[in-house]
């Protein structure tokens, strides 16, 4: 049986790691091409205003239904699970913007660089004192981020990416329709 694997917001500041107490259920995902019509430009044969592509988007994941619950515990669910997302829809510490996280779901790296762009949520359930212990997250948008990288400067992991596609190209050419038949001739 495989274990467990909860989705997480790794942060590439210095916050803590945001870690869901249970696993979302949809990863909703946008992306969007920006253009702008040229109403007194038609085609000749369809007479449909052209179309100037201006740019891309960044990218947009929402979850939405996020679960926490501590009521068995008895502890503030704001205080143990929503804080950190609070946290996040502020100034990291010392700069001019909101922290940057990662958001990686076991192997799979849905966004390499992104931030909590927009953080709706409720509290569901209370104790007889006051004290929330169920929320859900209602919406949680993460916008993608472009990496700080100076330019001409590689990352390790594109450094990997390349090699990755140096090597593949290699085994593309080296897998030619007459390298095979010359791999059979000499069986």
């Amino acid at each position: 049986m495989t274990q467990l694997v909860k989705a997480t917001l790794k942060c590439q500041d210095n916050a803590p790691d945001i870690v869901f107490m249970f696993n979302p259920g949809e990863l909703v995902f946008e992306g969007v091409v920006e253009t702008a019509d040229n109403p007194g430009s038609r085609s000749q044969d369809r007479g449909i205003p052209k179309v100037s592509f201006s740019h891309t988007k960044a990218y947009k994941v929402t979850i939405n239904n996020i679960l926490f619950d501590t009521y068995e515990a008895g502890i503030n669910v704001v205080t143990a699970f929503i804080e950190p997302f609070r946290k996040a829809v502020e100034f990291a510490k010392g700069k001019e913007r909101p922290p940057i996280y990662m958001l990686i779901w076991g192997n799979q790296v849905y966004l390499r660089r992104c931030f909590i762009e927009r953080l709706n949520y409720k509290l569901t359930m209370f104790l007889s004192d006051g004290t929330p212990v169920r929320a859900v997250i209602d919406s949680l948008t993460l916008k993608e981020v472009e990496d700080t990288q100076p330019s001409g400067s590689l990352r390790v992991d594109d450094k990997i990416d390349k090699v990755s596609d140096q090597v593949s190209t290699v085994r593309r050419e080296n897998d030619s329709l007459n390298n095979r038949k010359d791999k059979k001739r000499k069986k």
